[in-house]
């Protein structure tokens, strides 16, 4: 993707009009409020739902903090791309190659408007996205399984539609948070600018080996 793209751009909707703002400072998302349906429900919790956990993330190194806000002041979706924590496995392969799309998050009153793929659009703009493994993990305990009146097997394949076009791919992996589960996902796409021995380096990392 191009990182020549607009910041901002408009989804027209009968509800309003969401404006999706890409690689958003500390700053920006500290003027901003969330929607109310962000939050803890029976059986699922908001990745984020408090300004102070994406700030410190838009203050990080390369990290592309994505929102669809309405009415200038509301968080109506966010995407997160980031640096992996440098306890996780994605972090061994090489300083700053991986990065992972964290979270991808729409509120309930605002969804089935497209927003998701136009915010994963803007992370796929970030400037190297080239040179990086991007990757997503999906846990099913993270899934709105009550709120999208899914299965997890639906709700697995909803995700592969939302990521496959912007050249992610299902990987098998031995990492054991993974394996928890079949229907756990993980999907990743690597750079046109990856170089053949880091991409041989990807493999071996998705089931533990060091050659």
């Amino acid at each position: 993707m191009s990182s020549s793209q607009p910041a901002d751009i408009e989804i027209g909707t009968r509800k309003g009009t969401i404006r999706v703002r890409s690689s958003c400072s500390a700053q920006d998302i500290g003027r901003l409020q969330f929607n109310p349906h962000f939050g803890t429900y029976a059986q699922y919790k908001s990745l984020y739902s408090k300004r102070e956990s994406l700030e410190q993330i838009a203050r990080q190194p390369d990290a592309n903090v994505t929102l669809a806000v309405v009415d200038e002041q509301t968080i109506v979706g966010f995407g997160v791309l980031a640096y992996p924590e440098a306890s996780e496995r994605w972090a061994q392969l090489q300083p700053q190659v991986m990065m992972e799309v964290k979270a991808i998050e729409v509120a309930r009153d605002w969804r089935s408007k497209r927003v998701a793929g136009r915010i994963l659009k803007r992370l796929m703009g970030h400037p190297s996205i080239e040179e990086k493994i991007a990757y997503m993990v999906g846990y099913s305990w993270t899934w709105d399984l009550d709120g999208t009146r899914k299965t997890a097997q639906q709700y697995r394949q909803m995700l592969i539609r939302l990521f496959e076009p912007f050249g992610f791919i299902e990987y098998q992996t031995n990492e054991p948070n993974i394996c928890l589960k079949a229907e756990n996902l993980f999907m990743g796409r690597v750079g046109g600018s990856v170089d053949e021995q880091t991409s041989k380096a990807f493999k071996w990392l998705r089931f533990g080996i060091d050659p």
